[in-house]
């Protein structure tokens, strides 16, 4: 179901510095140039509606969000934004050095936001990979967006491994844009009941494929990719119909992974809320 949302009340949203990676490489030294302006998301991408609905009766929810190195000040401040929306939510933001020394078990939900995913694992260190890790087997929700997405993969020695996820290509810089995605049913199950496609905004986010580590978890689409953009060289065809979210189960924790950024796209800014929801254990949808 389509709500409209009144266009006095929608304001342009300002891009997060993040760009999506799951590794970080030096540019070469150049002369200082004048910064460009700040690129402005369209409010009106779909079409002022509100395309995935508030989240119903949500339960107060306990959330962390890293912040550090590859998590830019912006990309935190885009999820707590959206966090913020739930009733009685309460966000803590844990710093690198924190991730490996801090009870985990004090939150329903720990959130890996968009950034650079590879410089995340480098600055929570072993000790931390292990303590979210352990997190989730004993119960623990994890929401990775983006770069957080990558964290959860299966296919990088450097990661957490959570889910038999693998990326299809090495090649991970694919470029930035507004792409088509459409739920599945599981999706309209635990998202909202949004027929069609809509547009959600994208910016070098992975492209999943199951991966090759059968004694890991599947995971269970929510969404697919039904547009692609692949600039740099990267491979062409092989993210339409590809996830855009999926879920699934470590241990006896939750995993809600997002390729692409609803949490700044208009329309969608109840997405990640239900998916933090979800991974908490707040709702009445199951698993499927």
């Amino acid at each position: 179901m389509l709500l409209s949302t009144p266009r006095l009340l929608v304001f342009a949203t300002l891009f997060s510095s993040a760009v999506c990676t799951f590794a970080e490489t030096a540019a070469p030294a150049v002369a200082a140039k004048p910064k460009p302006a700040p690129k402005i998301i369209p409010p009106d991408i779909n079409g002022y509606k509100t395309i995935i609905p508030p989240p119903e009766n949500p339960a107060p929810v306990k959330v962390a969000i890293y912040r550090g190195s590859g998590a830019p000040d912006g990309s935190v401040e885009n999820v707590k934004r959206r966090v913020d929306s739930i009733p009685g939510a309460t966000v803590t933001v844990l710093a690198a050095e924190e991730v490996g020394s801090t009870d985990l078990k004090a939150f329903d939900v720990v959130v890996f936001p968009g950034g650079a995913a590879r410089s995340q694992a480098k600055a929570i260190g072993e000790a931390g990979l292990k303590n979210v890790r352990e997190y989730v087997r004993n119960g623990g929700g994890y929401v990775g967006i983006c770069a957080g997405a990558y964290l959860a993969c299966s296919n990088f020695d450097w990661s957490l491994q959570l889910l038999n996820a693998s990326t299809v290509s090495p090649k991970w810089a694919r470029g930035s844009g507004y792409l088509d995605m459409e739920l599945t049913p599981d999706g309209r199950g635990l998202l909202g009941n949004a027929s069609g496609t809509f547009k959600v905004r994208y910016n070098n986010g992975p492209v999943f494929k199951p991966g090759d580590k059968p004694e890991l978890p599947t995971y269970t689409p929510l969404a697919f990719f039904r547009s692609e953009v692949a600039e740099n060289g990267t491979p062409v065809g092989v993210m339409v119909n590809s996830p855009a979210q999926a879920i699934g189960t470590f241990g006896q924790g939750r995993v809600f992974i997002s390729s692409p950024h609803p949490e700044n796209t208009p329309g969608l800014e109840h997405l990640i809320p239900r998916g933090i929801l979800w991974a908490a254990g707040k709702t009445g949808t199951p698993t499927p």
